[in-house]
């Protein structure tokens, strides 16, 4: 058993880890709230215009009307795949990197080319171990999100497809469900995909002002751009649930440990003063004899 003051001095340390733990659990929490209220505001603008581009798409014929609706065999595959730059996020990073890293086998071993778009130190850290065919990487993307970081990576995606180096792309990223859920998800971002004949039904057809060129030369960048926005909001709501729930759990364990802790103290003191009493008896007692 481990002498009193060294249990004394673990105890201290704990503690001191406790306080960081539950630091960070405010902290996530605050930040969670902002987050959550962003992707709440942010999802039906994007599903709306995703509803949209798929409504278009699946009424104007000609695919070579613009660059971003064409559709080609799969041969070249960008997969965005969207991790955080820090860690203490509990199986956050984990769960995304290992299900990004699945797309990718699976991909290769379709016989497709994949370049691996990384957003986050993290998943760029776990894809370079593993000497994957890795692109751009994007870090510190979190920090100050906005719109305009979204569109920067949007442009890159966008050139690359118009110029046909592309064929498909897809995002991996973690989809908010609640503080405590997030699912990692593979969605397709390019191609868009056309609205189904069944949902068309009953729909009006779209008058183009002032032309299908101009309109669409707007609405098709700006449909890849706010999903990835989205994505990037969906990530990082997730991303502080995710801390929040691991620091609270680790703030729950440095308790019990404490608590365990305490009790050997409790018995390491009683031993002391047991075995000093006992001393102090067998010294009378050898006086009195």
């Amino acid at each position: 058993m481990a002498n009193l003051k060294e249990i004394r001095k673990r105890i201290a340390t704990v503690k001191n880890t406790q306080k960081i733990t539950r630091a960070m659990y405010l902290v996530a929490a605050a930040r969670l709230r902002k987050a959550q209220e962003n992707i709440t505001r942010m999802r039906p603008y994007a599903l709306s215009t995703l509803d949209m581009l798929s409504a278009l798409a699946a009424r104007i014929d000609d695919e070579d009307t613009h660059p971003l609706l064409a559709r080609r065999e799969e041969k070249h595959v960008m997969l965005i795949a969207l991790s955080s730059d820090r860690g203490l996020a509990g199986a956050f990073n984990a769960q995304l990197t290992k299900e990004a890293y699945k797309q990718y086998n699976r991909l290769i071993e379709d016989g497709k080319q994949v370049e691996v778009v990384a957003i986050g130190t993290k998943g760029r850290d776990f894809f370079r171990r593993r000497s994957v065919n890795l692109g751009q990487t994007f870090s510190n993307v979190f920090e100050d999100l906005s719109y305009e970081k979204a569109s920067e990576i949007g442009g890159a995606v966008i050139s690359a497809y118009s110029s046909s180096k592309l064929d498909a792309v897809y995002m991996v990223y973690n989809e908010f469900k609640s503080a405590i859920s997030q699912q990692v998800v593979v969605e397709p971002l390019l191609p868009i995909k056309p609205m189904s004949p069944d949902r068309m039904e009953g729909t009006a057809d779209y008058i183009y002002e002032p032309s299908q060129g101009e309109i669409l030369d707007t609405l098709l960048p700006l449909y890849v751009n706010v999903e990835i926005y989205r994505a990037l909001l969906e990530s990082v709501a997730s991303e502080h649930g995710a801390r929040m729930t691991a620091m609270d759990n680790a703030t729950k364990n440095a308790k019990e440990m404490i608590d365990s802790l305490t009790l050997q103290a409790n018995r390491a003191r009683q031993a002391a003063i047991t075995t000093e009493l006992t001393e102090i008896i067998s010294g009378a007692e050898s006086l009195n004899a």
